[in-house]
Parts: C-alpha cells; structure tokens; sequence
C-alpha cells in the first residue's frame, strides 16, 4: 500500500477483534510515528502503551467520571450522559491496545514573554499531531485499525494521575487499535474547492 492509498483509505474503527496486536507490530507502528516533522526537530512526544485489562479499566473509569461531572455541569439528561459515558468506557477497554500520545517542552525552548511561549507549545502539539498522523497511516498500511480519541484533553490530570505519568508529560490523544472488528464507514469530504484559497 503506497502512502496515497492509505491516507485515502484510512478510516476510524471503533470496533476490534480480541486478538492481540504483537508488540513488534505496535513497535514498528511507533517508530513510524516517530519519524514525524518536529518543530526544531525536538521531537517532543512521548507515548504510553496500555495493554493490561485492569490499566485500560482503571483509565476508562476515571475519564467516565470527569466525563460525568462535566456533562453534569452542562446539565445534560442523564439518559444522555450515561449513554456518552458507557460509549466512552466500551471504547477505551475494547482496544486490544491504547495509545497514549502526550507532548513534553522539556526540550522546546523557553521564552519570557507569553506570545512566544504560547507559540512554542503550539508548535509542540503541532508535532504530536503529525506524529499521531504517522502513527494512524502506518496502522492502516500493518492491515489494523485505529482511532483518534481526543478525550485525554478534557482531563490530563485524570490521565496523569491513573497512569502515573512524568510530570512533564502532557496528554494529547489517546488512540484506540487492533484488528477491525467492523468494516469502515465511508465518510465522504467537502469539495476540494471549498477548503482552499489560491494566490496565483
């Protein structure tokens, strides 16, 4: 599969067979994600590999009740909320594997003002993202399927706490994969011209 056939065939999959992903596989998933663009060519992310049951349980709980909490202080209906927070929990413990993809700026630089530095984690979880974007590509490619979770961000100290991360890790995206357990759903783009302006 060439890098075109898989950006164009790449979909999210939410659904996974049992079987485990050999740890050579997700090895070789992670060193493509490493070979990401990097600002400065830092390379600050950092990745969390969850394969135990009981870790993917104990985080899947813990972000449910922040999950919780927050659609609580929103005051939406309970039917919804647990709806919202039994999809989320059935999500993160029905992956063979997760992906923890965190952002570190202990090798960015440092500035004084707040403009620069505000542009310097950017371009810090600019990198992750490409790096995740690696990562999703080299999983379609290895035959397996993923997707890209976004909920890390609503409780990183959640995430941190579970996982007893180092302080300076940063939770980005967490990313669910294994072996589809569902075909993908054909989700179409908005036209081309759309999205893009030209300056001739």
């Amino acid at each position: 599969m060439n890098v075109t056939e898989a950006i164009r065939s790449r979909r999210s999959i939410r659904r996974y067979l049992p079987e485990q992903v050999p740890d050579e596989v997700v090895m070789r998933l992670l060193e493509a994600a490493c070979w990401a663009p990097s600002a400065h060519n830092r390379q600050p992310w950092r990745f969390a590999v969850i394969t135990a049951a009981v870790v993917k349980e104990q985080l899947a709980r813990a972000m449910g009740a922040r999950l919780r909490a927050d659609l609580e202080r929103d005051d939406a209906p309970s039917q919804a909320i647990e709806r919202d927070v039994s999809r989320s929990f059935a999500r993160i413990t029905g992956a063979p594997v997760l992906v923890l993809a965190c952002l570190t700026l202990s090798d960015m630089d440092t500035y004084a003002d707040a403009k620069r530095a505000r542009a310097e984690w950017v371009m810090a979880a600019q990198s992750v993202a490409m790096a995740v974007q690696n990562l999703l590509l080299a999983t379609q490619a290895e035959g397996l399927g993923a997707c890209w979770m976004c909920a890390p961000l609503f409780c990183p100290e959640t995430v941190r706490a579970v996982l007893d991360l180092p302080e300076d890790w940063e939770p980005q995206a967490l990313i669910t994969l294994g072996y589809p357990a569902e075909p993908p759903k054909d989700k179409g783009r908005e036209p081309l011209t759309s999205r893009v302006i030209f300056y001739r």
